[in-house]
Parts: C-alpha cells; sequence; structure tokens
C-alpha cells in the first residue's frame, strides 16, 4: 500500500472529546484519523457515524509506536483526550519525533480566533462558577455558550458556530481541568478564574506542586485573573501574584496585609470600593461555599461592565446546577439530594458542611489520593448513617473504623442496593422514638465514578432515577 501524502491528524479516543475534535478537524479540512482502543457496539456505532461524515476510524487500536507506523510519515498531529496520561510513553516518543500532541481544546481554540474564552478551574466549585457564568452573561443578553469539562466540549461548540447561518458567540465560559490545562498551552482566556486548591488527581500528577502549576499556567496566560481569597492554598500564594483580582466571603480584615479584594460581603452586600453591588443571599443554593462561588461570578459580570441590579436578579433566577448538591425531591419528609459531582474528600466535606443534619451519606466508587480526615470529621458531626458501596467500600469502611466514626456503617455492591438501603435506614431513624432522625439522604461519594460508570453525570443519572422509582412505588 502506498503511503499516504496528505499529512493528517491522529485522534485518540472516541469519546465526547474525541468525537467533537474529530468532527470538528474535519469541518476545517483536516484528514482526520481516529484510533479507538475499544470494539464495544456502542464504539462501533459512533464509528459508523464519523465514517458516514468521510473520518476513517481504526477500532481496536492500541497507543503504541506501531499504530502510528502504519500511517507512514504523514502524522503531523495528535490529538489527545483528558483520559489519556500527559506523559505517556507513546506520547513522548511522537514529542522526540517532532510530532505536535495537543488537546482537545487546542482545536476549539483555533477555530474561533475572535471569540474571548471565560476559563475557569479550579479543584471544586469550577463546575457551578462555570454555570452561574454561563447564566449571568445570558441574562445579560450576551451570547456565551458553556461547555469544555462540562456540557458539550469546547470542540463542539466551535463546530456549531462554524455551521452556515450561525455567528461566532461573544464569549466562550470554558471549564477546564488540569487534564485539559496541561494538554492545551496555547489557551489564554481574556478572563481566568481559580476556584479553590486542594490535592487532588495526585495519582496522575505526582504532587501537589505539580498539580498547582498546571492550575496556575492557565491563570497567567490570562488577561484578567479572578481568585477565591477563601482557598487557603490560594491565599498563602498571594504574594507572587502582581495582577489578579481578589474575592471573599469571609472577614476581610482577616486578610493578608496588601490582598485588597476586589469584592467582598459586608452587611449581605456584595460590596466593592464604589459601594454595595447587590444581595449576598440573592442565590437560593446552600452552604457558605457557594457565597464564594456567587462573588466569583459576580467579579466577571463586574469586569464585563454589568450593573448589581441585573447581576441581583440573574443569581436570583439561577436554577442550581445538576449533581452539585442537587435536590432531586421529598419522600416521607426526608430530601434527597444529588451531589456525584463530589468525586473527591474535599469537595464531599463542602456538601456536609452546607446541609443540615442529621444525614444519611451515601460514598464509594473509584477511591482517590488524598486526605480523607476533614471529610470523616464531618461525617461525625452530620451523618448518623453512612451507606458504601462501589470499589472503594472496603477501603472507606477501613478509615471510619479507624477514626472512630460513631454513626452506623453499612457496604453494599452497587448504588442500586445504596439507594434502597439508605431509604430504609431514613425512615427508620425519622420514625423511632428517641432516635436523632434524619432530615436528607445525601450522594456525595467522595470518589471518581469510573469503577461502575462512565462519569459523574452518569452516576448521578441512576441516583436520579433510583429516587424517582422509590417515589413511584416502582422497583428501581
Amino acid at each position: 500500500m502506498a503511503e499516504p501524502r496528505q499529512p493528517c491528524t491522529v485522534v485518540l479516543g472516541l469519546g465526547r472529546s474525541g468525537l467533537g475534535a474529530a468532527r470538528l478537524l474535519h469541518h476545517l479540512g483536516h484528514r482526520v484519523v481516529v484510533f479507538e482502543s475499544s470494539t464495544a457496539e456502542p464504539v462501533r456505532q459512533r464509528a459508523l457515524e464519523l465514517e458516514a461524515q468521510g473520518i476513517e476510524v481504526r477500532l481496536g487500536t492500541a497507543l503504541e509506536g506501531a499504530s502510528f507506523s502504519a500511517l507512514g510519515k504523514s502524522v503531523e498531529r495528535v490529538i489527545v483526550s483528558p483520559g489519556i496520561r500527559w506523559d505517556h510513553p507513546t506520547l513522548e516518543q511522537l514529542r522526540h519525533q517532532g510530532v505536535a500532541v495537543e488537546g482537545e481544546l487546542a482545536a476549539a481554540w483555533e477555530a474561533l480566533p475572535a471569540t474571548p474564552w471565560i476559563g475557569i478551574t479550579g479543584t471544586n466549585g469550577k463546575t457551578t462558577v462555570t454555570h452561574l457564568v454561563n447564566h449571568l452573561l445570558g441574562c445579560a443578553g450576551l451570547d456565551a455558550p458553556m461547555g469544555g469539562n462540562v456540557g458539550n466540549s469546547a470542540a463542539e461548540l466551535a463546530l456549531e458556530r462554524l455551521a452556515p447561518g450561525q455567528a461566532a458567540p461573544d464569549w466562550l465560559v470554558v471549564e477546564l481541568s488540569s487534564y485539559q490545562i496541561e494538554a492545551c498551552a496555547l489557551v489564554a482566556p481574556r478572563i481566568g478564574l481559580w476556584t479553590t486548591l486542594t490535592p487532588d488527581h495526585l495519582e496522575r500528577h505526582g504532587t501537589l506542586a505539580h498539580y498547582r502549576a498546571i492550575k496556575r499556567s492557565l491563570l497567567e496566560r490570562s488577561a484578567c485573573q479572578i481568585l477565591n481569597a477563601d482557598d487557603p492554598d490560594l491565599r498563602s500564594q498571594a504574594p507572587s501574584w502582581e495582577r489578579a483580582h481578589w474575592v471573599t466571603a469571609g472577614d476581610r480584615s482577616a486578610l493578608p496585609p496588601g490582598l485588597n479584594p476586589l469584592l467582598w460581603i459586608e452587611a449581605d452586600q456584595v460590596t466593592s470600593a464604589a459601594g454595595p453591588l447587590l444581595d449576598a443571599r440573592s442565590l437560593a443554593m446552600p452552604g457558605a461555599h457557594n457565597r464564594q462561588n456567587l462573588l466569583l461570578a459576580a467579579a466577571v459580570g463586574l469586569e464585563l461592565g454589568l450593573s448589581g441590579t441585573t447581576m441581583e436578579a440573574a443569581f436570583r433566577s439561577f436554577p442550581g446546577v445538576p449533581h452539585r448538591l442537587e435536590r432531586i425531591g421529598v419522600l416521607q419528609g426526608i430530601s434527597y439530594y444529588n451531589d456525584s459531582k463530589a468525586t473527591n474528600y474535599d469537595a464531599a466535606e463542602v456538601a456536609l458542611q452546607a446541609l443540615p443534619g442529621p444525614l444519611v451519606v451515601l460514598a464509594g466508587g473509584q477511591a482517590k489520593q488524598g486526605d480523607a480526615s476533614g471529610w470523616i470529621e464531618r461525617l461525625k458531626v452530620h451523618a448518623v448513617a453512612v451507606v458504601l458501596f462501589g470499589a472503594a467500600g472496603p477501603l472507606f469502611q477501613g478509615l471510619l473504623e479507624e477514626r472512630g466514626y460513631g454513626g452506623r456503617v453499612a457496604v453494599v455492591v452497587d448504588l442500586e442496593q445504596a439507594v434502597a438501603l439508605a431509604s430504609e435506614l431514613a425512615a427508620d431513624l425519622r420514625l423511632t422514638p428517641g432516635s436523632p432522625g434524619c432530615q436528607a439522604v445525601l450522594l456525595s461519594p467522595a470518589c471518581a465514578s469510573f469503577d461502575q460508570y462512565s462519569d459523574f453525570e452518569a452516576r448521578g443519572d441512576h441516583f436520579r432515577q433510583l429516587v424517582q422509582a422509590l417515589a413511584s412505588g416502582a422497583s428501581p
């Protein structure tokens, strides 16, 4: 077979990012070849859809040098999905050979060069802030779709806006994970937001310093930098930031000398140097951390010239975020909350602080590295029972016993069993005289979802279905 003459871009994986990147690059006139290691039926269906559009797909293809050698010397670029390690040996070999290796976001960045980005990152809080900023700008009459690590991929957003009859958006509101940031050094947002920084993804990034440096690189490339002064790690780095804008929902006088916030809360008013802007109680979401999220979004609005009146009206109409302290319903006087987005100890700890107890908590999945002590201390205070499920069940059981958790602990196989048992425990606690009672059942896994689900959204959707089945009296 003759070696192809036209240079090609290899897209790795047929997940959401890979699909979006392949379609976008093909639309822009590139020759695209997709490598996918799986041959499962859902993957085959996606491959057929791409092939019908003229995109070559090679299923059952491993990420190894031989797969690229089969294309001869035509490979000039490789697009990597976030789930693939950035330091994979084959990717390192390709770089050494002069092949450009980039993430899917790079293709989106290049496709809409005139559209400014609002890039939002952080260990926790970034999804809520992304939704808030998207809602805020939409209420102000701006065309500002959101995507990236939440909702549609950035490549899908770009492709949609390149279709005939479509206009480029005013802004793109993009959530960026550390996996995406390290693969897209070209992305330089007009506005960059950093919500929080706690240890996470250390099994991939190795050290907290490396993880922090990846996040920081996005903000350093941003024209306007907005950071959360209430986060201990970010605040400790304040002297190294020369042009950042800070916000605080806490005591402004307790901030380090020289850290003068752009926005703060005073007498329940979001306040700037010019005076009160809007009511800090305008956001209905529970938890003090959501006041920080409101301030970060308001700082974007201030940068764009929005009035306090416009922002307050937008925050009052904000419906909340799926999978983040999402109230599913009330059964027998007990509220059910879907917090599937809590994929680490710190996020799960925040959820426990946000809700009134006593709680029955569902936790488990694929465990991550990190310090569980703060999470367990909050469980001691707020949770009367913990139902553990998935791969982390035995590990979490051992941690709870070791740290002296005094409530009831049960270990089950999966989420279906966990929901059934949690509903029984909650009802018994509420009805038994002398018991501490139960206000809510909270799914807040403190884990990744990949042991049993494709992502945290699939896990949260399943939880919602199980709760709805309980409400209808049907078998889950």
